[in-house]
């Protein structure tokens, strides 16, 4: 069995005195874990860090095997991150965040599409807290808990939507929350897709997306706590405001 993707190295862990297992996400192949012979080496190390792009070649006797990889650096993202705190918690947020709910050997296309394109954002400081909330509402919308955001629950209406309902996932207006507001998670405008996406609306944004990642993905997964990477990078976010 061989294949070749182009692809984002989520994790990496050693395997015996020189080898390692890494766990790629690519296009093609989903996420895929293999062994890198050798990976310890000064040459091969300093390439596989979290967020790197590799060209990788999978090879295994027998489909089910863990098999092996052969990688070719593409381009590395560890340098951006290294210099700025901020980028470096989202860059292992999303790739732990991957790691945590994306089932193995399954292709997640359009997925990948926006997780590659967000990480080479990492050097734009004012645009990628932005692209990681909407990136956070397409990781839900794939793993089958999209938000309804366009109408209210309880009433139908498609104007003053400010609450979602924290069961539902869909949006609730000021009028149809009624006595149960106070229950209801925060619908900022930036949710949405309007307004200025002030960092306040983001972080607003956050605490909603987290509601779903931590009540509905996570206990979907057999109630695994949601990795710790995420809530480092929203207390980082949320220190910079």
């Amino acid at each position: 069995m061989e294949w070749r993707d182009q692809g984002i190295l989520l994790s990496s862990r050693r395997h015996g005195e020189n080898s390692l297992i890494i766990e790629v996400f690519t296009p093609e192949q989903g996420r895929h874990a293999g062994i890198v012979r050798g990976g310890t080496s000064r040459k091969i190390a300093p390439i596989l860090q979290p967020g790197a792009q590799l060209d990788v070649v999978w090879r295994a006797r027998l489909e089910d095997h863990i098999g092996s990889f052969a990688v070719e650096p593409v381009r590395s993202r560890a340098a951006v991150a290294m210099g700025d705190r901020l980028a470096l918690a989202g860059l292992n947020t999303v790739t732990a965040l991957l790691s945590f709910c994306l089932p193995e050997r399954e292709p997640h296309p359009a997925l990948y599409a926006r997780s590659e394109a967000l990480l080479d954002l990492l050097d734009h400081s004012d645009l990628w807290p932005l692209a990681y909330l909407q990136w956070e509402l397409a990781l839900l919308e794939e793993m089958g808990f999209g938000l309804d955001l366009t109408t209210c629950a309880a009433t139908g209406a498609t104007e003053e939507l400010i609450y979602v309902s924290p069961k539902s996932g869909q949006a609730v207006s000021a009028k149809g929350a009624g006595d149960w507001a106070d229950r209801m998670l925060p619908l900022p405008d930036v949710l949405r897709g309007i307004g200025d996406a002030t960092d306040h609306e983001i972080a607003q944004g956050f605490v909603t997306t987290g509601y779903f990642l931590n009540a509905h993905l996570a206990r979907d997964l057999g109630d695994k706590p949601l990795p710790e990477a995420r809530a480092r990078y929203i207390d980082a976010f949320n220190r910079r405001i």
